[in-house]
């Protein structure tokens, strides 16, 4: 017999489950403490099923009638309706998540969980709140080419050019990322290059002149300011590393007595491990300060903290202080110092050299095949490099 509201309102709850039975599969379920759901029986390829329709009252009669119908159209067509509620959940559930801004904060997620570094993340977060204010609440699958140049125009005018390339590249990420997981068809930005002002390549200052390279580490060895710091400056020209690799060098990274230094692919910037071979005199420097750091996770921490390392701008900074401009120098800068002098040195391949640099090679065949290349010129290089910055520090 069919139900009806007031058959539906007077059933009572029972010690155990009663289930009341509208025709062709719907069921009312009167669980023991009161509630009652909507259910339908089924069968598909075989196997006895059961669909949820709610709860009554949330679900009227005529409400869970028709889920009823919709479902028997399903069957009829060869579609398990249980599969297909499923499949709808997820759907809405990526739905949801269209907005610029949602998609943006799952692409740092993903590459949280792919372990890039943290300075790598931070930088990718404000590039992408650049664009926030004009198009984070946009559906990502309905941003236009216009709309994102209207966040790279904003950004020209307040001249921060190189910005507003490293932005498009960024909403570029996102909104491929979307294509990837089906949330958008298109990425706008790709007809975006060459609309706005290229920024002027702008080399970081470097010391390319020995005589000038032996005056800068006899200032080194002057210094006054903190020894973990003088430390750095010490070691930065002998490896000539990215800043930010060395001054968040953490201990276990470092194997002193076979001369190594392993920047973890976490940290390095081509995501993969970069080996540093260590000459003599960074092994003195770096015994010297593991007498006073060693202790620690960090060979570089700062001063509030022993968890953090020394900021950004400790290196750059204390060179200003040491009389340096930041036209005669960066911390950035001893990287092209070395190649410099050490190409110029005609003593080792520019192969070695830029091996040494951790620099990635265009050709894939050839950086498979060189990634452990090199090493024994690269260790004679190291120690090479080494004296002859004890040289030029002499005067030599």
């Amino acid at each position: 017999m069919a139900l009806t509201d007031v058959a539906i309102r007077s059933a009572k709850p029972k010690k155990a489950l009663q289930k009341i039975s509208d025709g062709e599969g719907l069921q009312l379920w009167v669980q023991p403490n009161g509630s009652k759901l909507w259910r339908m029986a089924y069968r598909f390829a075989g196997k006895q099923k059961s669909l949820a329709f709610g709860t009554y009252p949330d679900v009227s009669l005529a409400e869970a009638r028709k889920k009823r119908d919709e479902a028997k159209a399903l069957l009829a067509a060869g579609t398990d309706p249980g599969q297909q509620k499923r499949i709808d959940k997820l759907t809405r559930a990526i739905s949801n998540a269209t907005t610029f801004r949602a998609v943006a904060e799952e692409y740092l997620d993903k590459q949280k969980r792919e372990e890039r570094s943290e300075t790598t993340i931070i930088k990718n977060l404000y590039l992408l709140e650049q664009a926030f204010p004009f198009i984070g609440e946009r559906p990502v699958a309905e941003i236009k080419a216009p709309e994102v140049l209207a966040v790279l125009k904003h950004l020209e005018r307040k001249g921060t050019l190189e910005t507003a390339k490293r932005v498009r590249g960024t909403i570029g990420a996102v909104i491929r990322y979307a294509i990837a997981t089906a949330r958008a068809e298109n990425d706008p930005t790709t007809a975006l290059a060459g609309a706005i002002i290229a920024p002027k390549v702008k080399h970081r200052a470097a010391i390319l002149d020995p005589a000038a390279l032996g005056a800068f580490l006899r200032a080194v060895e002057k210094f006054e300011g903190q020894f973990t710091t003088k430390a750095a400056l010490r070691l930065l020209p002998l490896v000539f590393s990215r800043p930010g690799e060395l001054r968040m060098a953490e201990w276990r990274e470092f194997d002193l007595a076979n001369a190594l230094w392993v920047i973890p692919a976490a940290r390095a910037k081509m995501r993969r491990d970069h080996e540093v071979p260590l000459a003599p005199q960074a092994v003195a420097i770096l015994s010297e300060l593991h007498a006073l750091t060693g202790r620690g996770r960090l060979v570089f921490p700062g001063l509030r903290t022993v968890e953090r390392p020394i900021s950004e701008n400790t290196l750059n900074a204390s060179m200003r202080r040491m009389g340096y401009t930041n036209q005669d120098v960066t911390a950035h800068g001893f990287r092209a110092t070395a190649s410099t002098l050490l190409n110029q040195s005609g003593k080792f391949s520019p192969d070695a050299i830029e091996r040494a640099l951790a620099h990635q090679d265009p050709d894939a065949v050839r950086r498979a095949y060189n990634r452990g290349a090199y090493w024994n010129e690269r260790v004679e290089m190291a120690k090479w490099w080494a004296d002859y910055l004890d040289q030029l520090k002499r005067g030599g």
